[in-house]
Order: C-alpha cells, then sequence, then structure tokens
C-alpha cells in the first residue's frame, strides 16, 4: 500500500501518471476526479490504520504487553497521502507541464524523454518512437522546442497558460476548459497566471528539493521568464530562447508601448483609460529596458557560446554553467571567481 501510494508522485522511479488522470478516478470534470482521489486517500488511510492496529494488537499479545501498550494507532502517524487541494493541484500542473516538455505523455505510462539529444528533431523522433505515434496523432503533443513562455499575459499562443488551457480541453473533453480552470484557481487561491508566474517555480524546486528538472529562464526583475527542460536542452537552446521568444517579445512590447502613448494622447477616451494606459507604458518601459540590458549582459553572451550540459554532472553543476540567465535558487552555491 504505501509504494502504490508514493507512486502517484512524480519523484518515484515507478511513476507512471498523475492520479487525477488514471482509469477509475478521472470522470468527467477535475473537479469530480479530485473528490475520488480524497475518497481513496481516505480509506487507504482508514485500511493502513487497522492493519497496523492489527499488528500491534498481535506483537502486544506474542510478548505479553497487554495492558502496558496500547494497539491503537493514531491516525496522524498513518504516513500516506492526503488530499489536499492545493497540493494536488500544483502536482496536476507540474505533470501538465511535464507532458507539454515531452517528459511524460497522455499517450505512454512513465518517462518518456528523461536523455539528452544534440538537436530537438532527435528529441520528437524519440518522443515518437517511445509513444509509438506519430507527433499528429497523439493525444496532447508536446512542444517542439522545448521552450514555454511564463509571462504576465498572453504573448506568444504556446504559452504555458495557453497550453494549460489546452491540456484541460484534452484531459476533461466532457467539461469546460472554464470549469475545471475556476477549480485549479480555487484550489490555488489565486490567478493561473499569477500562480505559473510567481509560485510555479518555487514549488518545483521544493519537489525536486532545490535540483529542478525545469529551468526558469529569467530577467533579474523577472521582465521576461521562459520554461526549459534539462532533458531537452541543446547547446542552441538559449539562441532559441533569444531569437524565437525573448526578441520577438521586446518587439511585442515595443508596439503595446506606442500604442499606449496614441492611448494617451487620445481626448476621445475616458480620463481613467488614459491614466490607466500611463500606468501601463511606465511599468512596459521599465520591463523594456531590464530586458534589453540583460539581453546585452547575459542572455546574448550565453547563448553565443553555445554551452554543452552533460547529465551525468547532475543538476546542479549545470544550473550554475546557465546560471546568468536562469532564476535564482537560494543556497545553491555560486560560481567561484
Amino acid at each position: 500500500m504505501a509504494k502504490a501510494d508514493w507512486d502517484n508522485f512524480e519523484i518515484s522511479w515507478d511513476f507512471s501518471a498523475n492520479a487525477l488522470l488514471r482509469s477509475g478516478l478521472r470522470s468527467s470534470t477535475l473537479r469530480a476526479s479530485w473528490r475520488s482521489w480524497k475518497a481513496e486517500t481516505a480509506a487507504n488511510i482508514r485500511q493502513m490504520q487497522e492493519l497496523e492496529t492489527e499488528n500491534n494488537r498481535f506483537f502486544i499479545d506474542v510478548y505479553g504487553l497487554d495492558g502496558e501498550l496500547q494497539p491503537e494507532v493514531p491516525v496522524e502517524q498513518i504516513p500516506l497521502a492526503r488530499a489536499e487541494p492545493r497540493t494536488d493541484m500544483t502536482a496536476f500542473l507540474s505533470y501538465a507541464t511535464g507532458c507539454m516538455m515531452g517528459r511524460y505523455s497522455l499517450d505512454s505510462a512513465g518517462l518518456i524523454l528523461a536523455d539528452m539529444r544534440e538537436i530537438q528533431a532527435e528529441h520528437v523522433a524519440a518522443y515518437e518512437e517511445k509513444v509509438g505515434k506519430d507527433l499528429s496523432e497523439v493525444q496532447f503533443q508536446p512542444d517542439p522546442d522545448g521552450i514555454i513562455p511564463v509571462l504576465d499575459g498572453e504573448w506568444f499562443e504556446d504559452d504555458i497558460v495557453a497550453r494549460t488551457r489546452e491540456f484541460l480541453a484534452v484531459t476533461f473533453p466532457e467539461s469546460s476548459v472554464g470549469e475545471n480552470l475556476r477549480f485549479i484557481e480555487e484550489s490555488l487561491g489565486k490567478d493561473i497566471r499569477k500562480y505559473f508566474c510567481s509560485e510555479f517555480y518555487k514549488d518545483h524546486l521544493q519537489t525536486y528539493k532545490k535540483r529542478p528538472i525545469y529551468w526558469m529562464v529569467q530577467s533579474p526583475k523577472k521582465g521576461f521568464a521562459c520554461l526549459i527542460y534539462l532533458h531537452r536542452y541543446t547547446k542552441d537552446t538559449l539562441n532559441q530562447v533569444l531569437n524565437n521568444y525573448f526578441r520577438p517579445y521586446l518587439q511585442k512590447l515595443e508596439a503595446r508601448l506606442a500604442q499606449l502613448g496614441l492611448d494617451q494622447l487620445n481626448d476621445d477616451l475616458p480620463a481613467r483609460e488614459r491614466t490607466a494606459a500611463r500606468k501601463e507604458a511606465e511599468k512596459i518601459a521599465k520591463a523594456l529596458k531590464e530586458c534589453q540590458a540583460w539581453e546585452q549582459d547575459a542572455l546574448l553572451p550565453l547563448a553565443q557560446q553555445r554551452i554543452e550540459l552533460d547529465l551525468d554532472d547532475g543538476v546542479k553543476v549545470n544550473y550554475l554553467k546557465l546560471q546568468d540567465v536562469l532564476a535564482v535558487i537560494p543556497g545553491l552555491a555560486a560560481k567561484e571567481d
């Protein structure tokens, strides 16, 4: 029972899929699936408690300790998973992110992509071979380049919130995306985009004990951020981030800034809207200035180096090779001068 319980979590070697999507638990909605999970965990805890109490009675009887020890085991001492909305939704979103990256697949249990290749095309070919289907035939397609934007707005069609909506549409086709998204946000206690921008990476670091497998490429003041997957990293990944996401993002910001400038001068707009345009323009101008400096100081130089990583070196060693463009991990030693 303990082994089966442990295997429900992705840090287990034998993890196959998120429990809420498992046959027998998955229902028409995410909320209903979670309720089934809650009932299952409660039943498992009761059964484990009964078994441990029965064992205690046996040993108390064998060793003649009746009256000296009590056989009952308090429920809080049963080391099995409890259903908890926030914890379970963070695990669900972590699995969804894994499916986006190609680490997992709805079409095949367990790990799919967990080694390194020279180019992204090789990752895609390996994914297709592992699941036994062409990419166009799988239920939920992994990201072609393993790069997922994590921004304060939907600036890209494949950003993490857009892809989460797609994941919900595929996994719970009998209900609306909005309904399932509401349950996630109720459980998290905040808007899903705010969660991804401010808390997802913290939860990921906690799950993997500060040895993350998804890395947050992030400017110092978080003007730009995207996730990459360690096992899909190639020496061209940072160039892809730079040219396919970062620079197009700056162009989008500049276009938005120009529009906001026109809005501020438009006397036909209510004063409230002109004020809102001014505040947004100030925010974007600060983000642009920060991002432009970060590109010159960190992202461009590292991208040009085309740094190679070796999985055998471990996360700590490899993370430090790219630390100038990655989110800071508290307690992870910086490179020595």
